[in-house]
């Protein structure tokens, strides 16, 4: 590795410097050698695909006390939670609508089978724990799609949950009923 000696006084120096330069990306590296990553942009990290050894993806998926293990793999587009399909087990179609739309936004509908289970809270925050489920198992299955499903806002987790109750009150915030007398 050739070395140079280039003195710098100055940012105009610095500038001047960069301009002449060639680009260190474009040659090889020496044994040895440790080559920092070349980054165009935001768009440019591209991160590696996590695939276990039956060629699944697998990611958790959270909303309010809901909690989802999502396992994803290519295939016909067949939807299974806790061991059901998703129209016995989400019954209402809101709910099939909101698990499906990581799929929409990806343009990847029928694309992949998905295999999830969940614990605790309601439906409709099972559902939601399950679309983030999907989305981030997509997003690692395929990591191009990654800043589709960002986009719309479905690797983010939620972070509402039920205030607890305190003590002295009915509820978390609502009091017992006053008594004047």
């Amino acid at each position: 590795m050739a070395e140079t000696e280039n003195t710098v006084s100055s940012l105009a120096d610095l500038k001047d410097l960069t301009a002449a330069a060639p680009v260190a990306a474009a040659a090889p590296a020496e044994a040895g050698e440790v080559v920092a990553p070349v980054r165009t942009g935001p768009a440019a990290v591209i991160r590696p695909r996590e695939v276990d050894a039956q060629g699944r993806s697998y990611a958790t998926g959270r909303r309010k006390d809901a909690v989802a293990r999502v396992w994803l793999k290519p295939g016909s587009g067949k939807v299974t939670v806790n061991g059901r399909d998703q129209e016995v087990y989400f019954a209402r179609p809101t709910l099939r609508l909101v698990i499906n739309q990581p799929f929409e936004v990806a343009g990847r509908e029928g694309q992949y089978d998905i295999v999830c289970t969940v614990k605790g809270g309601g439906l409709s925050g099972q559902a939601g724990a399950v679309k983030h489920g999907i989305a981030q198992a997509l997003s690692k299955f395929e990591p191009e799609l990654r800043s589709a499903v960002k986009a719309a806002g479905f690797l983010t987790r939620d972070p509402r949950v039920v205030e607890r109750k305190k003590y002295g009150k009915a509820k978390a915030r609502k009091s017992f009923q006053f008594s004047k007398r």
